[in-house]
């Protein structure tokens, strides 16, 4: 008999089922990280400072071409979440096929857009003149790879919503080992400077989504991938635009938001760029183990929500808020104290490691704001709420932090670095406090007319 890697979310206690689902993901995520952040140790120890910033400095643009996409995976986590929760295997077989076929288009919709726009794009967001012709090479051949990112993260995310998060784990840790040694190979024997590191990223994310759809292949419940009824379904398209548009737009804007901050960091030069993109990697590993609390919320209520056991959901908030708290204090302060032999992992220059310094000093010891933050979007999305999240995470994270760097880091004396990375601890304190407010009226709502909530989906979740 073959092995059920489904998990019930509808029953038992919240915390122990809650870290069993999320430690796989919390591994995974910080394993897909370590494809970005190989990249910049082997080009920064091998190839130079230079190479390290122009890797690190493209990360804020893949992001703002890759979020709005990414955000349609949200939406098929969702509805497939309250589709398992509700036991319509119908509707899972019919959410597996579009989710499928619509990662490989918007994957080649990328690979397309991002080739042709990296050198304007780059040049726009002032990446020094140094490292620029490095950043679109590294650029060029990474969005290639596009189509296999976006297949791995869509079939993930049907994975995960059914409760099985370790095989998405496995996949990775084949594909990082592939993606390290292929790094090493390219960089230190071929000689190929960024350009290995990002072709052994392509070959790297091939391997993670060719194992992922040979996993939906061979399943033989609701999940099973058949490739002859692949098809784009009118019902499920509208579903996973309904509820991951919203959060692919909200993280675009967000990304725009980050490449904004990105040309005023590059504006203080390349051992300032370097410098900050080496803190950045280690920021994105503790980013990376506190999301997994927000994907954690996301499925956690979908499932609830399609079973229609509301009553749980508000242990699922405080079970998500704990765990994120803990994460971000935890490894943020761990990060903080041993930063500078964590930044000499990227760089020998004593320059850049206190560049780095200086950015961690003020996100990492205060990054659990962002993760609470994100918990709370979490809860709204799984419970249908989308464009209420986007709405104030648009105005209050995005909209402030552009707004700061158009008004107080222009005055002459705030001109400064650190002007700049205060803007994250304020933003997200801000939009906190905003969705906590709307999280106590949905709540308000959902209490007082529990009996009609979501009737819509009485005869398909995902309608």
């Amino acid at each position: 008999m073959a092995k059920d890697h489904t998990m019930d979310l509808t029953s038992g206690a919240v915390l122990p089922k809650m870290l069993r689902f999320s430690l796989p993901i919390m591994a995974s995520g910080v394993l897909q990280l370590l494809f970005n952040a190989a990249d910049i140790i082997v080009v920064g120890r091998f190839a130079g400072d230079n190479s390290m910033g122009a890797v690190g400095s493209t990360t804020a643009l893949i992001n703002l071409f890759t979020n709005l996409f990414i955000g349609l995976s949200v939406g098929v986590n969702v509805i497939a979440a309250r589709s398992h929760g509700a036991n319509s295997k119908d509707d899972m077989q019919d959410i597996v096929h579009t989710s499928v076929l619509l990662s490989v288009i918007c994957g080649a919709v990328l690979a397309a857009v991002g080739a042709v726009l990296a050198p304007e794009m780059l040049e726009l967001m002032e990446t020094p003149p140094e490292q620029l012709s490095l950043a679109v090479t590294y650029l060029r051949i990474y969005f290639i790879g596009m189509p296999a990112m976006m297949l791995y993260n869509f079939g993930a995310a049907v994975l995960r919503a059914v409760g099985d998060t370790k095989r998405p784990l496995y996949f990775l840790i084949t594909a990082g080992v592939v993606n390290v040694l292929l790094n090493l190979l390219f960089v230190i024997v071929f000689k190929m400077d960024v350009a290995g590191v990002a072709l052994a990223t392509v070959i790297s994310e091939c391997v993670s989504a060719a194992l992922t759809v040979i996993c939906l292949v061979k399943e033989k419940g609701a999940i099973h991938l058949d490739f002859r009824k692949l098809k784009l379904h009118g019902l499920v398209m509208r579903a996973v635009v309904r509820v991951g548009l919203p959060a692919g737009f909200q993280g675009v804007i967000f990304s725009l938001s980050n490449v904004v901050i990105q040309s005023s960091v590059n504006l203080f030069g390349e051992t300032v760029v370097s410098g900050n993109s080496a803190a950045q990697s280690i920021e994105g590993f503790i980013y990376m183990a506190m999301n997994t609390f927000y994907q954690a919320a996301i499925s956690f209520t979908g499932q609830n929500v399609g079973a229609k056991k509301y009553r749980r959901i508000p242990r699922i908030l405080l079970c998500s808020q704990g765990c994120v708290i803990v994460t971000g204090l935890v490894l943020g302060m761990t990060a903080y104290f041993l930063g500078h032999p964590l930044l000499s992992i990227y760089s020998n220059s004593a320059e850049v490691i206190e560049a780095g310094m200086v950015r961690l000093g003020i996100i990492v010891t205060t990054y659990a704001l962002c993760g609470c933050m994100d918990v709370m979007v979490g809860m709204l999305r799984g419970i249908g709420y989308s464009i209420m999240p986007m709405i104030v995470s648009l105005i209050g994270a995005c909209g402030l932090r552009i707004l700061w760097i158009a008004t107080i880091f222009q005055i002459p004396e705030y001109h400064k670095i650190t002007t700049v990375y205060i803007s994250y601890p304020i933003t997200w304190c801000i939009t906190l406090l905003a969705h906590i407010v709307c999280w106590f009226v949905v709540w308000r709502k959902l209490k007082i007319k529990q009996k009609k909530f979501f009737t819509e989906t009485e005869n398909s979740p995902i309608k």
